[in-house]
């Protein structure tokens, strides 16, 4: 990806005329894009990696695969939320790891940690750099040097099982070429998050993502069949069969780890057929509240569908409704995207049982064409945060989850904080929402928050993010369904899982990372 962006070069397009026209007329902002400098141009803090611990890592993983060229260094400088974004774009000197170093397989990996280790060095495991709440900047800690440790040549699809389902894939895989290597089997994996085009199957692992498809496919969580971990205490191998009474389930310890408590080198996966056939359907809503119900109605019998979202009327205006009508058929309120995957009986069955449902809830059918549309530019929105970026507009999103019962009290109070504290120049931010994930009992909510951005835009997203997390908690909700913990949501922490669950998550990591050498400033408390 760019450094100092979402994507590649290809994927940036600039705003239209008329929207930039509106975005004037609403925040004041010029319409012009702001200059962005070179990365040959950025300054970085000098690499504190000695000479010596410099050869140290070269003896483990060869001279070609330690980098402390300026490039490589920038380019590992942090993930792509808004915050790093604006950080990369400021003036003066950026921070980066004082090395990048790539190991091929997982004894290196196993290596470099008992290297690091005895060395005071701390280690920032690194996959796609798609992470957008700090999760890998290149925190020091108490530590004087920073490696990031990045993960692209631990890249093979190991082995293939079609008869039970599985596949066990390096964590350095992309989503694309991890279902580019299944499709030659005639398999898929079926995770398809926003940051699939970059993000890798071991940092999907670590963070518990949720692709687009979950409704149908699950979570990545619900996917692992069995890890490999290398910690600097030794090497786990978890997962033995599909479901096991021997005592708690430790693979529960490093989904969702982040790289804090050990580095995942090697995921075994439950994989399915390539679909045969695909179903879209769109359908409007008078409003969320009632296009909620109708949600909850179709997962809670059942039926749900392979990808199943709302969004709110803030969203479907500005991004559905373009000329008042969406494939011939006027749009008012919420709008619902579904597909179904599978066999033709299989969707054809389903597509109606939950058709059938979504109109009794008071649903109106739209057509295909509004779905296709979303699933054709369902990896794009990151790119227009850029372009809203460019012109010196804050934009950044955030997630959360709860119950179905206390689903519209939590979209009421983060939007109030978000308006409360993003609107004071006399300029209220816009707030876009929409269900992302849903469950038999509760449902994820994703805000887009788009804003005046001020003299200090880091600071200003700083004092809305604590007003917003602040009101997470205080509504009953997770402070975060599937971006992760990473520095940014770690205040929270104590809140989520209690004092006591804080001590055992201290005591593991004592045990596996006795010197803490591993993500410092990342999950823990």
């Amino acid at each position: 990806m760019v450094w100092d962006a979402w994507g590649i070069p290809a994927g940036h397009k600039p705003l239209s005329a008329q929207i930039r026209g509106l975005l004037a007329q609403v925040f004041g902002v010029s319409g012009d894009p702001v200059a962005r400098r070179d990365e040959g141009d950025v300054p970085l803090r000098a690499s504190a990696l000695s000479s010596d611990r410099r050869d140290g890592l070269v003896a483990v993983v060869g001279a070609d695969h330690v980098s402390v060229d300026h490039q490589d260094r920038l380019r590992h400088a942090g993930g792509k939320s808004t915050p790093d974004l604006l950080r990369r774009r400021a003036d003066g000197t950026q921070d980066a790891p004082d090395a990048v170093v790539f190991p091929a397989d997982h004894a290196q990996v196993l290596a470099v940690l008992a290297y690091c280790t005895e060395h005071a060095v701390a280690v920032v495991p690194f996959g796609g750099g798609t992470s957008v709440v700090g999760g890998v900047d290149p925190v020091r800690g108490r530590f004087d040097a920073v490696i990031a440790l990045d993960l692209r040549r631990l890249d093979a699809v190991s082995r293939v099982d079609p008869i039970s389902g599985t596949a066990t894939l390096g964590a350095g895989l992309t989503g694309p070429r991890a279902e580019e290597l299944l499709g030659a089997h005639g398999l898929s994996l079926g995770h398809f998050p926003q940051s699939f085009e970059f993000a890798s199957i071991g940092g999907f692992a670590a963070t518990r993502s949720s692709g687009q498809a979950s409704a149908g496919y699950g979570r990545f969580d619900d996917m692992v069949q069995h890890l490999t971990i290398a910690t600097p205490s030794g090497t786990l191998a978890l997962g033995r069969a599909p479901a096991s009474a021997a005592g708690p389930d430790l693979r529960e310890l490093f989904v969702g780890s982040e790289g804090a408590l050990g580095i995942i080198t090697e995921v075994t996966v439950r994989v399915h057929p390539v679909p045969e056939t695909t179903a879209y359907q769109a359908w409007s809503f008078p409003d969320f509240e009632t296009g909620a119900a109708a949600l909850r109605s179709v997962v809670q019998a059942g039926a749900a569908p392979t990808v199943f979202r709302l969004s709110d009327e803030a969203e479907t205006g500005l991004n559905l409704a373009r000329s008042g009508d969406v494939g011939g058929n006027a749009v008012s309120g919420c709008l619902a995207i579904t597909t179904f995957e599978g066999t033709a009986a299989h969707v054809a069955a389903r597509s109606a049982e939950a058709g059938a449902l979504l109109a009794a809830a008071g649903g109106k059918a739209l057509g295909d064409k509004p779905a296709r549309e979303w699933e054709h530019g369902r990896f794009a929105a990151p790119y227009m945060r850029d372009a809203l970026l460019d012109l010196g507009v804050l934009c950044e999103t955030l997630e959360t989850a709860t119950t179905w019962a206390n689903l519209a009290n939590l979209k009421a109070k983060v939007t109030a904080a978000l308006t409360d504290s993003l609107g004071g120049q006399g300029t209220p931010p816009l707030v876009m929402c929409h269900i992302s994930h849903t469950y038999p009992t509760g449902a994820s909510l994703y805000f887009t928050i788009v804003a005046k951005q001020l003299d200090d835009p880091i600071a200003q997203w700083h004092i809305a993010k604590q007003a917003v997390g602040d009101a997470i908690v205080a509504a009953g909700g997770t402070i975060t369904h599937h971006h992760a913990v990473g520095t940014d949501h770690r205040p929270w922490i104590p809140a989520e899982i209690g004092d006591l669950g804080v001590r055992v998550l201290r005591a593991v990591k004592q045990e596996l990372d006795p010197a803490g050498i591993l993500n410092p400033g990342k999950l823990v408390p």
